[in-house]
């Protein structure tokens, strides 16, 4: 009986994170109401099955790739993430009358669905014995989606879903093969997912020059993905074949990311902004006072973070070996980004997502030395880095510290700028940017402190403490507050109810989920915010 606790509690907990992905699925449906919210209701149903069958493959260790360890499938809230944001991101664009992003949230919202399917059917194609329920199951969800497609989207729309699934197709295989144990496959759908829509964006784009438009602060981050994304897939394969910790290899590598950069990279993006890009960035970092202190401030910040890991390696040394860095410590780094990202957000947003492209930049090029110990810094960050492992980085890869910048960021990115009137969106809508920040920095921040030293009544099925969600969403709705009183840009129009359902559902799911939470919590905000 012991022996089988663990995997009923896991069940249960899978269930719940189930139901509270669900219920935002309906609230969803409930604000869009059209064919695509019917197709989600569907799709979420079908993963709810598949997921079944994902979760006793990784028990039984008959899935093809090695997957993270300690964790659920999550194909659940992994499969509802591009759809449900291309369906709220196309109410917001319907609204102002934006046709073009209209019909771009409608490719985001099949595209994610197209991938869903496809991972269902690997988890039906190696299951044995055939799960004839699910396959039916998937079977009458997966034909209401292409109808749907057929009836909503242009010849030219499906052909560039096609492309980014074999994009996705492609990708995850190199991914999965070269990075095990570093992902569960809802989080591989996640992240490959969305590193595939924005590769084929850019090719599209980089094809069609004539047509790009808009603002060149958006051009960045997909330059920077791409090139990151090429960088470690060519030195992966070469160092496969080759030493990589000699200084000959080191002096290579550095070489051949200051050609990526400096001959492809650049140009590329000088394409699209119409200048030299150090120029540009020169220009727009030196535009006005305030940028400049709030880049001296960022600075300090950045400062003190190195302090703490300074610190903390210094106790190790001092101490025991095996010494690792508390939960309390490691939310140090949250309270740190929520201090770098809030008076960005309030006085230079524009400044803010520029400055988490280039952070995201470094941390990428900064765990590609220490992963494939590169000299001089390789093995010096593998020490400093391993006193903030968790159970969450069980594969060759430390990944923490770029989900929590990549959470605290995709508000911004993603945020819907020529579809809002002068940049501001009415109502819950003028918290959109501060999703990464309420679910991350401040609502799992809260959680964890206060349900790790205060906690005592746990959720059924889980190590979480009904303690720390309660004070998380209080957290946030005192940070609500604080939003109100320095921005005076937010006007939320009687929208206290929603604000407050959106925050508990979102801290239900911190409670439950199994996957990076620093992706999942931010995104789901971010989607309820916008309806």
């Amino acid at each position: 009986m012991r022996a089988l606790r663990p995997a009923a509690m896991q069940i249960n907990a899978s269930l719940v994170e189930s139901a509270v992905v669900l219920a935002v699925v309906l609230c969803v449906h409930m604000a869009v109401w059209n064919q695509h919210s019917w197709c989600s209701i569907a799709l979420v149903i079908q993963a709810f099955y598949v997921q079944h069958k994902w979760d006793r493959l990784l028990r039984s260790g008959g899935a093809v790739f090695q997957f993270r360890p300690t964790a659920n499938s999550g194909i659940v809230p992994a499969s509802m993430v591009m759809p449900l944001l291309g369906l709220a991101l196309k109410e917001k664009c319907s609204a102002s009358g934006n046709v073009y992003f209209e019909r771009f949230s409608m490719v985001i919202t099949i595209t994610g669905m197209m991938l869903a399917l496809f991972l269902s059917l690997i988890a039906l194609g190696i299951t044995r014995p055939v799960p004839t329920n699910t396959c039916v199951i998937a079977g009458m969800s997966g034909s209401a989606i292409l109808y749907t497609t057929k009836q909503t989207l242009t010849v030219s729309e499906v052909i560039e879903v096609l492309e980014v699934l074999l994009i996705f197709v492609y990708l995850s295989l190199i991914v999965l093969y070269l990075l095990p144990r570093c992902f569960t496959p809802g989080e591989a759908l996640l992240i490959v997912g969305g590193i595939s829509f924005i590769v084929n964006q850019l090719i599209k784009r980089s094809l069609n020059l004539a047509e790009v438009k808009g603002d060149p602060v958006n051009y960045f981050l997909p330059v920077v993905v791409v090139g990151s994304l090429l960088l470690g897939v060519f030195f992966a394969l070469l160092f496969c074949f080759m030493e990589s910790e000699t200084w000959v290899s080191s002096l290579f590598f550095h070489m051949m990311t200051a050609v990526l950069c400096l001959g492809i990279l650049m140009p590329w993006l000088s394409l699209f902004i119409g200048r030299h890009p150090l120029m540009w960035l020169l220009d727009f970092l030196t535009l006005n006072d305030r940028r400049l202190c709030l880049l001296g401030y960022w600075v300090f910040l950045a400062v003190v973070a190195t302090c703490v890991v300074l610190h903390q390696n210094y106790q190790r040394q001092s101490g025991s070996k095996k010494h690792q860095a508390s939960t309390v410590v490691r939310k140090y780094f949250h309270l740190i980004v929520v201090a770098t990202y809030v008076p960005g957000l309030i006085y230079d947003r524009q400044l803010l997502q520029v400055a988490s492209v280039g952070c995201l930049a470094i941390f990428l090029f900064l765990e590609y030395v220490r992963y494939f110990r590169i000299r001089p810094l390789g093995q010096l960050l593998r020490q400093l880095l391993t006193l903030f492992l968790d159970e969450r980085d069980s594969g060759p890869l430390i990944l923490t510290h770029v989900y929590l910048l990549v959470g605290m960021s995709l508000p911004i990115w993603l945020f819907p700028g020529p579809c809002a009137p002068k940049g501001i969106l009415p109502g819950a809508g003028g918290l959109v940017p501060y999703a990464g920040v309420l679910a991350v920095g401040v609502g799992d921040t809260v959680a964890s402190v206060f349900g790790s030293t205060m906690g005592e009544i746990r959720w059924p099925g889980t190590k979480k403490t009904m303690e720390g969600t309660a004070t998380s969403v209080f957290a946030q709705i005192i940070a609500v507050a604080m939003f109100l009183i320095f921005d005076g840009n937010i006007n939320l129009n009687s929208t206290y109810s929603w604000i407050v359902g959106s925050i508990t559902l979102v801290a239900m799911l911190e409670a439950y989920t199994s996957q990076i939470d620093n992706l999942l919590l931010p995104l789901y905000l971010f989607i309820l915010l916008l309806l």
